[in-house]
């Protein structure tokens, strides 16, 4: 319970703090209450992640106001809310987080293969047909899809290259250990509670993206990262730069051996590496990439620390060499 109660703490410090006032008194509230954590003490690890009590909350008893009512809930819904937890995983698809990711893939030769790791629905397959604003620079959605599409804001520094035109993209797929289907209502349901109550602008960009991903209809397979990539990367095109990538994924394996060892088959791999996670994933990374910035993922490509990234795509700034 003690770790548990770590855990919350650490997610109110680093995740929740200055983003969502809510979450945060909920998971300092749960850091102090004997019977939230001893209800998520039943659970296995990954089952006890405060975005998945959160969520899972609000699917049963609706958006709660305090850390008192989340605690009321949880003992009067235990059942129902234990169901959905197991039911159900983090699977945040934050198709914003393409505007943190352009700069970086539009740098790269063409034509590309795009494989996205934990890519839940698909949402963030599909860089090419949102609209894009940096503040001083702008990409509008391609003219098909300029209507449905969203359009996202990210603040991008003045070290930021700006992408131009959208990405030459003939191929994509993503991987995931339970895909999510947007032609499944309970399935959308589950991707709009994991939208944190505050941020109603992030919750109306998710719709207009998944109204872009029902005609697209991007391909995402089941599968574990650490067997199944390999099979993936064989599928895609000959003679197009194949590029792998995720986002806030690897924080959701609990064994850092197991992300050095992924880490070292994508540099044995024919491919690009884009990883955009939280610093604490790869340590020795984060040492090459200076000061760490608080609330802020780290973007990498091969291995190389490149960027500091919103952890919903809200800003980017480039590392200076």
């Amino acid at each position: 319970m003690d770790q548990i109660a770590v855990r919350y703490l650490r997610f109110a410090d680093f995740e929740a703090s200055g983003r969502s006032l809510l979450y945060e008194g909920f998971a300092r509230h749960v850091a102090a209450s004997p019977e939230v954590l001893r209800f998520l003490s039943a659970f296995p690890i990954d089952k006890q992640q405060p975005n998945l009590l959160f969520a899972a909350t609000r699917l049963v008893a609706g958006t709660l106001q305090s850390g008192a009512e989340l605690e009321a809930a949880i003992t009067h819904h235990a059942s129902a809310i234990g169901d959905a937890m197991m039911l159900r995983s983090t699977q945040t698809n934050e198709p914003a987080r393409c505007g943190s990711l352009m700069p970086t893939l539009a740098s790269l030769e063409g034509p590309l293969a795009l494989i996205e790791i934990g890519a839940s629905a698909g949402l963030c397959l599909l860089p090419d047909f949102y609209g894009y604003d940096w503040d001083r620079g702008q990409l509008k959605a391609p003219p098909t899809f300029r209507k449905i599409a969203p359009e996202f804001n990210c603040h991008a520094a003045e070290n930021v290259p700006l992408p131009t035109q959208h990405l030459d993209v003939v191929w994509r797929a993503g991987l995931d250990l339970n895909p999510l289907d947007i032609a499944n209502e309970e399935d959308v349901r589950w991707l709009e509670h994991l939208v944190w109550p505050e941020h109603v602008g992030r919750l109306e960009q998710l719709r207009r993206a998944i109204c872009v991903a029902k005609q697209v209809t991007p391909l995402v397979i089941a599968g574990d990262l650490r067997q199944d990539i390999y099979e993936l990367i064989a599928q895609a095109p000959k003679e197009v730069t194949v590029v792998v990538y995720h986002s806030a994924v690897l924080s959701y394996l609990s064994s850092q051996h197991d992300r050095d060892e992924f880490a070292r088959s994508m540099g044995n791999a024919n491919v690009v590496w884009i990883c955009n996670e939280s610093p604490q994933v790869f340590p020795d990374l984060a040492s090459r990439a200076g000061p760490v910035r608080k609330n802020m993922f780290l973007l990498s490509i091969n291995s190389e620390p490149i960027a500091w990234c919103g952890p919903h795509g809200q800003e980017i700034s480039f590392i200076s060499s």
